[in-house]
């Protein structure tokens, strides 16, 4: 698509104005804004060129024009200068981010939170669990007579605990001789792989211990399948109800947001290290007046999960943007330490 120097100046006050505003721009609007170089007259033949490009919507037919999703799409990707962040902002996120032994899931969670009270927006933060995920170490300690608590850590950074109550006094013989059993057994096997039917092999190889120990087993199982499906945290909802053009199709929206499993696949779908789209360009009915922000982060070299944004079209890119490339390089680093610890 070929679009004139003068078209393109066009668009990008218009785009600018709209974020800026949220009114619909007028040709005598755009003349001021280009020092009027040139007429209102010749600016709407402009506007209405870009119009029949499918760039520029019109609500109205007296109303001024206002971006569609092509529209944005063509200034994120041609017009926008993406603004660096202050050092006020800086200072700010790295604040959030001086955590002493964080704990991953709950820094994902908060992840989320503070995202969505910086933007305005809903925010998204997930994990995801390739199958070069293993198991690194299981630790099992006492927390009464008959209760234990069972931590397993993988190799992604993950940690994930549980109380399991069992039928039999704990002692300290006990524990040392289960959980070297299952760091023998269990240690460097990726997580996908830990089934129910392997689990059953490895109670049957205790042989007169399997059922004694069956309550610690199925808790490994548990423990494995939590890190397998991954998590999954949204925050800022309510935020979108600020936004008129989201409100018709809210209901449908929270909904989706709430669903682990059909934001897991949009996130799946994102082949590229960030990834926006834009209206129409979502799959899904729901996102068509949204934007969708997602951006992978890291746990040393491997890709653990992402975070995201969901906010309307008429959103300030050039903010967005880098915000959310600097928050997922200071999460991944901060995951990455925790991991090494």
């Amino acid at each position: 698509m070929q679009i004139d120097d003068r078209k393109m100046q066009v668009l990008l006050n218009i785009v600018e104005t709209y974020i800026n505003t949220g009114e619909p721009v007028g040709s005598k609007c755009v003349a001021n804004m280009l020092d009027n170089k040139v007429s209102p007259a010749t600016v709407r033949n402009d506007m209405a060129g870009l119009f029949d490009m499918g760039l520029l919507e019109q609500p109205h037919t007296s109303a001024g024009r206002m971006p569609s999703h092509l529209g944005y799409r063509t200034y994120v990707d041609n017009l926008m200068q993406t603004e660096e962040l202050s050092d006020k902002d800086i200072c700010r996120f790295d604040a959030l981010f001086n955590i002493r032994n964080p704990d991953p899931d709950k820094l994902l969670q908060d992840a989320a939170s503070i995202i969505a009270g910086i933007t305005n927006c809903a925010a998204f933060s997930s994990t995801n669990t390739p199958r070069s995920v293993k198991v690194k170490k299981i630790e099992i300690l006492a927390a009464g007579r008959t209760t234990v608590i069972m931590i397993l850590m993988a190799s992604s950074g993950v940690i994930k605990n549980k109380v399991c109550r069992v039928d039999f006094e704990v002692t300290e013989q006990i524990l040392k001789f289960f959980k070297a059993f299952c760091n023998s057994v269990l240690v460097g096997k990726s997580i996908k792989d830990i089934s129910d039917s392997f689990l059953n092999s490895v109670a049957i190889s205790l042989g007169e211990y399997s059922r004694v120990f069956t309550p610690l087993i199925s808790g490994i199982s548990e423990l494995c399948k939590e890190i397998a499906d991954g998590q999954y945290y949204v925050a800022g909802l309510n935020n979108l109800l600020a936004y008129d053009e989201l409100s018709p199709m809210a209901y449908e929206l929270f909904g989706l947001l709430n669903r682990k499993k059909d934001m897991q696949e949009i996130i799946d779908s994102c082949h590229g290290e960030a990834e926006l789209m834009i209206g129409k360009e979502n799959k899904r009915m729901e996102l068509t007046a949204a934007s969708v922000f997602v951006k992978k982060y890291h746990i040393g070299d491997h890709s653990s999960g992402a975070v995201g944004i969901v906010s309307p079209m008429r959103v300030d890119y050039s903010k967005i943007i880098p915000y959310l490339d600097y928050f997922s390089d200071r999460l991944s680093k901060l995951l990455s330490d925790v991991y090494e610890e």
